[in-house]
């Protein structure tokens, strides 16, 4: 027996010795355009004879330790031809490769074909998506325009408040609940012209991923989801201008080389100019409602180990009412990026970020002008360490410096009423670090996970609000109403002393166990927490929303969410299946008393309730690949609540205490999205979207006072609108021509709402002038909308 047992351990040590002892290098590189040398993320390097792999960063950059020997490498990504080719590996390597768009072809040892677009059954991410630009491109959309926005609601989990609405709901969440970022600046406002359009040109854009769950350790600050957007580095090789003109916008983009093949520049604008039209009305020729953007970017390759990066976006909105009523709001971001390349296998990436909301209005009428916003200063240091072919870190740490302006009222003329005023103004500190592994276990068995530590520090200068037993909202047991409570008196805290601080642990984990090469099985958990809050009672942001920091009335919400998903590819990757649930549980989660007034309010604690919100579904999306025709069709089963109990048994809390839908619950969810290409000259596209209505609170009665008829309410979000849905169909044309010219092309012929529906963007109760009768009066947006645009490049 002693015999046997020591046998045993001499195979095991000789096999530990065989593994460990066997030479092994790194082979790393960067993949990029072949036509812009635009570096490409998220592109797969695959070795099918060790059924090993990984994929390029938010740079392009990869690495990936084997042992010696001669291998045949497979690069593929999405819209790109995949590249074959054999390496020699004897030392450390670095292969840089070119991906080309086109028909595949064979060269010599290089072997090129086109790519599938497979679901990643090996790695353990799951419930994110990806959608190229060019996928995005062939969507039909309102008025002719490329809306970034607009096709991630065509995804499984993914809504909207309806036609015209801002932001985005994610698994239940609210549009506040979102980190958007554009190259890895924050966006806080999403829309322009209040959701007709999306702040983002799709001219500029790279890349864009939406995690709905799973979400990686690198991302905090939101409770729901990540939406992260890359722009465009330009071009390096050569100069290029491309743009579009439609009916109501057009745009323009120019990108070349600084220094060829080391530098670039891009610089790209939008506007809108449907306002001119009104100029032509005697009526109308006051009014006014435009936007303009501006996409800025400068690169250059210092040497092979380091890369500088500074990009901008600037835009603004502005609305306008016979010149008495004026609205200008939009973002502002600046990015300085430092990528450093310790070694072949260590990754590193400086920015320096600076973001900015504004919001401004000026009424004339009234003789007074309001400005607020939110800035924040952001810098962050993040690496990417590939310690071997089945075991990589990312780790990093950052710090966001916030200030806060929820209103400065100022007279708009000398002769104006209004005196002077300024809400306090607000500071905070968030200072994290994070690590995250992805780690191979077994042929079969991958997983991720990850840790992130998070601190928020609510600063002064700041007058805080003190009340009796603490508590800035009282009920009153005789009129069953809560009422904003008297504050006994203020404690002020001077500059950069600390009001009230929290940390939090937020805990990532995911695990993909493969059944066989084409399905796996994954399960994921995160926590994540939000330490800003959006003050508003609609369901859709406005841009007179205020952003509000936690402090010792405002709690930070914390998101707890599990997910268990089945992935399969079909014939090769023709076609795939994606079926995920999942169940969400925030704490801390905001609602509103009764009648809270919430514009220009200096003691927004008084107002608010402290609840929790839970959302649970089953998301479906099957794909089809390839072909002339493809496409997807995603449908979500969900549900969305939130409760709001009283703090004592003598409360009522909200509708009883109860669970009710929250702003953001949608049953059903279907979309469908196709593309067809006929031949090299036609090609068309189809959406449709199927959706239960927003839920809303309707009158249940009504009451006279006085002389006047006051509507009574029942429970809160009780009732719903009724669905929306509508198809939208599109035809590209392109001249067959355009082949063997500089300048190409194409004619973009779409309708939006083919069938005409007139969907409620909302319903008003009122009280009929001339027969006294009550009435119900629906408010549609959008009837069939056709749009023609043209666009262009040289």
């Amino acid at each position: 027996m002693i015999i046997k047992k020591i046998g045993i351990l001499i195979i095991l040590v000789l096999t530990a010795f065989t593994s460990f002892s066997q030479e092994k290098f790194t082979l790393s590189g960067t993949i990029k355009d072949n036509k812009s040398n635009e570096t490409l993320i998220g592109v797969n390097i695959y070795i099918p004879s060790l059924k090993i792999g990984t994929a390029t960063n938010e740079y392009g950059f990869y690495s990936l330790t084997i042992p010696k020997g001669e291998y045949q490498i497979e690069i593929s990504y999405v819209g790109y031809q995949t590249l074959q080719q054999t390496v020699i590996l004897n030392q450390n390597t670095k292969l840089n490769s070119s991906l080309s768009e086109g028909v595949g072809q064979e060269l010599q040892e290089v072997v090129i074909a086109e790519n599938k677009g497979k679901v990643n059954i090996k790695s353990p991410e799951m419930s994110a998506n990806k959608l190229s630009i060019a996928t995005i491109k062939k969507m039909p959309v309102v008025l002719g325009e490329v809306d970034v926005l607009k096709s991630i609601l065509l995804l499984p989990g993914v809504t909207n408040a309806g036609q015209g609405a801002s932001g985005f709901n994610v698994r239940g969440g609210g549009a506040d609940q979102n980190l958007i970022l554009l190259d890895e600046a924050t966006i806080f406002n999403s829309s322009h012209v209040f959701g007709f359009f999306s702040v983002f040109n799709p001219d500029a854009i790279k890349d864009l991923k939406l995690y709905k769950g799973g979400i990686p350790a690198r991302f905090g600050g939101r409770a729901s989801s990540v939406l992260d957007i890359y722009q465009k580095d330009g071009n390096s090789k050569e100069f290029h201008v491309n743009g579009g003109i439609g009916l109501i916008s057009s745009r323009l983009l120019a990108e070349g080389p600084l220094v060829k093949d080391k530098g670039s520049f891009l610089i790209g604008g939008r506007a809108s100019y449907a306002h001119l039209f009104l100029k032509l009305s005697k009526d109308q020729k006051d009014n006014a409602a435009y936007f303009y953007d501006l996409n800025t970017k400068l690169s250059y390759k210092l040497n092979d180990n380091n890369s500088l990066y500074l990009s901008g976006y600037f835009g603004r909105d502005v609305f306008s009412l016979n010149k008495s009523f004026t609205n200008i709001y939009g973002n502002s971001t600046l990015n300085l990026r430092w990528n450093h390349l310790y070694s072949d296998k260590l990754f590193s990436n400086l920015s320096m970020i600076y973001s900015d909301y504004y919001y401004g209005l000026d009424l004339d009428f009234v003789g007074f002008k309001w400005d607020s916003g939110i800035q924040n200063y952001n810098i962050k240091y993040d690496f990417k360490h590939y310690i071997s072919d089945k075991f990589k870190l990312s780790y990093g740490l950052n710090g966001i410096y916030y200030k806060f302006n929820p209103g400065t009222i100022k007279p708009s003329s000398p002769d104006s009423g209004i005196n002077p005023d300024q809400l306090d103004k607000k500071y905070a500190f968030e200072p994290s670090i994070y690590i995250d592994a992805e780690n191979q276990l077994s042929k079969k068995i991958t997983v991720a996970y990850g840790l992130r530590y998070s601190m928020f520090y609510r600063l002064g200068p700041s007058s805080v609000n003190l009340y009796e037993n603490n508590n800035p909202v009282i009920f009153d047991t005789d009129m069953q109403i809560y009422e904003k409570a008297t504050p006994i008196g203020t404690e002020y805290y001077s500059k950069n002393k600390s009001i009230k601080s929290y940390n939090n642990l937020e805990p990532r984990f995911s695990v993909s166990y493969q059944l066989n090469d084409e399905q796996a099985i994954k399960a994921s958990y995160n926590r994540m927490a939000q330490y800003l809050q959006l003050i508003s009672n609609t369901s859709s942001p406005t841009p007179l929303d205020v952003w509000m920091p936690s402090d010792n009335y405002i709690k930070p919400q914390l998101a707890d969410q599990v997910a268990l998903g089945y992935f399969r590819n079909i014939k090769n990757g023709a076609y795939s299946l994606e079926v995920e649930t999942y169940y969400k549980k925030i704490q801390n989660r905001l609602d509103y008393i009764d009648g809270a007034d919430l514009i220009a309010n200096n003691a927004i604690e008084q107002v608010i309730l402290n609840g929790h919100m839970r959302a649970y579904g089953l998301e479906i999306m099957a794909k089809k690949n390839e072909g002339k025709f493809n496409g997807w069709i995603s449908y979500t089963l969900s549900k969305s609540e939130q409760q709001t109990p009283g703090r004592t048994p003598e409360e009522t809390g909200i509708n009883n205490g109860e669970w009710y839908n929250s702003a953001y619950d949608k049953t059903h969810n279907l979309a469908v999205t196709s593309a067809y290409n006929l031949n090299e000259k036609w090609s068309f596209g189809a959406n449709f979207a199927l959706q239960t209505g927003q839920p809303v609170t309707y009158p249940n009665g009504q009451y006279e006072y006085l002389g006047i008829t006051v509507p009574s309410y029942g429970l809160r979000n009780k009732n719903r609108l009724p669905a929306y849905h509508h198809l939208d169909v599109s035809a590209t044309l392109t001249p067959r021509k355009n082949k063997d010219r500089n300048w190409k092309g194409e004619w973009v012929f779409s309708i939006y709402n083919l069938y005409n529906r007139k969907n409620a963007a909302s319903i008003n109760f009122r009280q009929n002038v001339d027969t006294g009768a009550n009435e119900a009066v629906k408010t549609s947006i959008f009837g069939i909308v056709p749009a023609v645009s043209y666009n262009f490049r040289f």
